[in-house]
Protein backbone atom coordinates (compact mmCIF):
# COMPACT_ATOMS: atom_id res chain seq x y z
CA UNK A 1 0.00 0.00 0.00
CA UNK A 2 2.74 2.47 0.96
CA UNK A 3 4.69 1.58 -2.20
CA UNK A 4 1.68 2.22 -4.43
CA UNK A 5 1.05 5.57 -2.72
CA UNK A 6 4.67 6.59 -3.23
CA UNK A 7 4.49 5.39 -6.83
CA UNK A 8 1.31 7.41 -7.43
CA UNK A 9 2.85 10.56 -5.91
CA UNK A 10 5.96 10.20 -8.05
CA UNK A 11 3.86 9.51 -11.15
CA UNK A 12 1.89 12.71 -10.51
CA UNK A 13 5.14 14.69 -10.21
CA UNK A 14 6.61 13.18 -13.39
CA UNK A 15 3.42 13.82 -15.35
CA UNK A 16 3.34 17.38 -14.01
CA UNK A 17 6.88 17.93 -15.30
CA UNK A 18 5.77 16.64 -18.72
CA UNK A 19 2.85 19.09 -18.70
CA UNK A 20 5.16 21.97 -17.72
CA UNK A 21 7.55 20.96 -20.47
CA UNK A 22 4.76 21.08 -23.06
CA UNK A 23 2.70 24.06 -21.85
CA UNK A 24 4.97 26.06 -19.54
CA UNK A 25 4.61 26.56 -15.82
CA UNK A 26 1.47 28.69 -16.31
CA UNK A 27 -0.04 25.82 -18.29
CA UNK A 28 0.29 23.32 -15.45
CA UNK A 29 -3.24 22.12 -14.84
CA UNK A 30 -4.18 19.48 -12.30
CA UNK A 31 -7.03 18.58 -14.65
CA UNK A 32 -4.50 17.77 -17.43
CA UNK A 33 -2.27 15.84 -15.03
CA UNK A 34 -5.28 13.84 -13.82
CA UNK A 35 -6.39 13.15 -17.41
CA UNK A 36 -2.95 11.84 -18.35
CA UNK A 37 -2.76 9.73 -15.21
CA UNK A 38 -6.26 8.34 -15.69
CA UNK A 39 -7.28 9.52 -12.21
CA UNK A 40 -9.57 12.20 -10.81
CA UNK A 41 -8.34 15.63 -9.82
CA UNK A 42 -9.48 14.73 -6.32
CA UNK A 43 -6.88 11.94 -6.27
CA UNK A 44 -4.15 14.47 -6.97
CA UNK A 45 -5.39 16.61 -4.08
CA UNK A 46 -5.36 13.58 -1.76
CA UNK A 47 -1.59 13.43 -2.33
CA UNK A 48 -0.91 17.16 -2.69
CA UNK A 49 -3.36 19.39 -0.85
CA UNK A 50 -2.65 22.42 -3.05
CA UNK A 51 -1.08 23.18 -6.40
CA UNK A 52 1.76 24.88 -4.49
CA UNK A 53 2.40 21.67 -2.57
CA UNK A 54 2.61 19.85 -5.91
CA UNK A 55 5.04 22.51 -7.20
CA UNK A 56 7.21 22.05 -4.09
CA UNK A 57 7.29 18.30 -4.78
CA UNK A 58 8.31 19.05 -8.38
CA UNK A 59 11.16 21.25 -7.11
CA UNK A 60 12.20 18.48 -4.71
CA UNK A 61 12.30 16.07 -7.64
CA UNK A 62 14.23 18.61 -9.72
CA UNK A 63 16.93 18.95 -7.04
CA UNK A 64 16.86 15.35 -5.79
CA UNK A 65 20.41 14.56 -6.95
CA UNK A 66 22.09 17.67 -5.55
CA UNK A 67 23.28 16.05 -2.32
CA UNK A 68 24.16 12.78 -4.10
CA UNK A 69 26.40 14.62 -6.56
CA UNK A 70 28.11 16.52 -3.74
CA UNK A 71 28.59 13.27 -1.80
CA UNK A 72 30.03 11.52 -4.87
CA UNK A 73 32.55 14.33 -5.29
CA UNK A 74 33.55 13.98 -1.65
CA UNK A 75 33.87 10.18 -1.86
CA UNK A 76 35.90 10.35 -5.07
CA UNK A 77 38.27 12.85 -3.40
CA UNK A 78 38.44 14.88 -6.60
CA UNK A 79 40.62 17.96 -6.78
CA UNK A 80 38.48 21.13 -7.00
CA UNK A 81 38.85 21.61 -10.76
CA UNK A 82 37.88 18.00 -11.45
CA UNK A 83 35.04 18.39 -8.94
CA UNK A 84 33.64 21.36 -10.87
CA UNK A 85 33.82 19.35 -14.10
CA UNK A 86 32.18 16.35 -12.42
CA UNK A 87 29.40 18.54 -10.99
CA UNK A 88 28.58 20.11 -14.37
CA UNK A 89 28.95 16.79 -16.22
CA UNK A 90 26.54 15.06 -13.79
CA UNK A 91 23.84 17.67 -14.41
CA UNK A 92 24.46 17.69 -18.16
CA UNK A 93 24.02 13.90 -18.27
CA UNK A 94 20.91 14.06 -16.09
CA UNK A 95 19.33 16.76 -18.27
CA UNK A 96 20.38 15.08 -21.52
CA UNK A 97 18.69 11.86 -20.38
CA UNK A 98 15.62 13.70 -19.06
CA UNK A 99 15.18 16.84 -21.20
CA UNK A 100 11.74 17.62 -19.76
CA UNK A 101 13.35 18.54 -16.43
CA UNK A 102 15.05 21.55 -18.05
CA UNK A 103 11.61 23.19 -18.18
CA UNK A 104 11.94 23.72 -14.43
CA UNK A 105 15.22 25.63 -14.83
CA UNK A 106 13.55 27.89 -17.36
CA UNK A 107 10.63 28.54 -14.99
CA UNK A 108 12.67 29.99 -12.10
CA UNK A 109 11.48 33.55 -12.70
CA UNK A 110 7.79 32.61 -12.88
CA UNK A 111 8.06 30.61 -9.66
CA UNK A 112 9.50 33.65 -7.89
CA UNK A 113 6.06 35.29 -7.66
CA UNK A 114 5.01 32.95 -4.86
CA UNK A 115 7.01 33.38 -1.63
CA UNK A 116 7.17 29.70 -0.68
CA UNK A 117 8.17 28.61 -4.18
CA UNK A 118 10.57 31.54 -4.52
CA UNK A 119 12.30 30.55 -1.27
CA UNK A 120 12.66 26.96 -2.50
CA UNK A 121 14.02 28.01 -5.91
CA UNK A 122 16.39 30.48 -4.25
CA UNK A 123 17.74 27.78 -1.94
CA UNK A 124 18.30 25.32 -4.79
CA UNK A 125 20.05 27.96 -6.88
CA UNK A 126 22.14 29.35 -4.01
CA UNK A 127 23.18 25.86 -2.91
CA UNK A 128 24.37 24.98 -6.41
CA UNK A 129 26.08 28.33 -6.88
CA UNK A 130 27.66 28.13 -3.42
CA UNK A 131 28.95 24.63 -4.10
CA UNK A 132 30.72 25.78 -7.28
CA UNK A 133 32.00 28.95 -5.59
CA UNK A 134 33.43 26.93 -2.69
CA UNK A 135 35.23 24.65 -5.15
CA UNK A 136 36.71 27.68 -6.90
CA UNK A 137 37.90 29.08 -3.55
CA UNK A 138 39.42 25.70 -2.69
CA UNK A 139 41.18 25.63 -6.06
CA UNK A 140 42.55 29.11 -5.36
CA UNK A 141 43.80 28.01 -1.95
CA UNK A 142 45.48 25.00 -3.61
CA UNK A 143 47.15 27.21 -6.21
CA UNK A 144 45.13 25.76 -9.10
CA UNK A 145 43.10 28.88 -10.00
CA UNK A 146 44.45 32.42 -10.20
CA UNK A 147 44.23 33.97 -6.73
CA UNK A 148 42.77 37.30 -7.92
CA UNK A 149 39.78 35.55 -9.56
CA UNK A 150 36.40 36.65 -8.22
CA UNK A 151 35.03 33.26 -7.17
CA UNK A 152 31.43 34.49 -6.97
CA UNK A 153 31.47 35.90 -10.49
CA UNK A 154 33.21 32.86 -11.96
CA UNK A 155 30.59 30.62 -10.32
CA UNK A 156 27.88 32.89 -11.79
CA UNK A 157 29.44 32.53 -15.25
CA UNK A 158 29.60 28.74 -14.97
CA UNK A 159 26.06 28.25 -13.67
CA UNK A 160 24.60 30.99 -15.87
CA UNK A 161 26.23 29.52 -18.97
CA UNK A 162 24.82 26.12 -18.07
CA UNK A 163 21.30 27.57 -17.84
CA UNK A 164 21.73 29.50 -21.10
CA UNK A 165 22.89 26.37 -22.95
CA UNK A 166 19.91 24.43 -21.57
CA UNK A 167 17.60 27.12 -22.93
CA UNK A 168 19.38 27.03 -26.32
CA UNK A 169 19.10 23.23 -26.32
CA UNK A 170 15.36 23.41 -25.67
CA UNK A 171 14.85 26.08 -28.34
CA UNK A 172 16.82 24.01 -30.86
CA UNK A 173 14.62 20.97 -30.23
CA UNK A 174 17.41 19.11 -28.38
CA UNK A 175 19.31 18.77 -31.65
CA UNK A 176 22.83 18.76 -30.22
CA UNK A 177 24.65 16.79 -27.52
CA UNK A 178 24.07 18.78 -24.35
CA UNK A 179 26.83 17.16 -22.29
CA UNK A 180 29.48 17.58 -24.99
CA UNK A 181 28.51 21.22 -25.59
CA UNK A 182 28.45 22.14 -21.91
CA UNK A 183 31.76 20.44 -21.11
CA UNK A 184 33.50 22.18 -24.03
CA UNK A 185 32.02 25.50 -22.87
CA UNK A 186 33.18 24.83 -19.31
CA UNK A 187 36.71 24.29 -20.63
CA UNK A 188 36.59 27.65 -22.42
CA UNK A 189 35.36 29.32 -19.24
CA UNK A 190 37.82 27.70 -16.82
CA UNK A 191 41.03 27.48 -18.86
CA UNK A 192 42.03 31.16 -18.55
CA UNK A 193 41.83 30.91 -14.74
CA UNK A 194 43.67 27.61 -14.26
CA UNK A 195 47.30 27.70 -13.17
CA UNK A 196 49.29 24.93 -14.86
Amino acid sequence: MVNSLLHRKEAIVLTSIDVINEFGIQGLSTREVARRQGISEGTIFKHYRTKNELMLAILDHYSQYDSDIAESIKLKELDPIEAIRYFIKAYAEYYQNYPQITAITQAYDVLSYDKELADKVKKIYQDRLGFIRDLIVEAQENGKILPNTDSEKLADIILGSFSAVCLKWRLCGYDFELKEYILSLLKIILDPYIIN
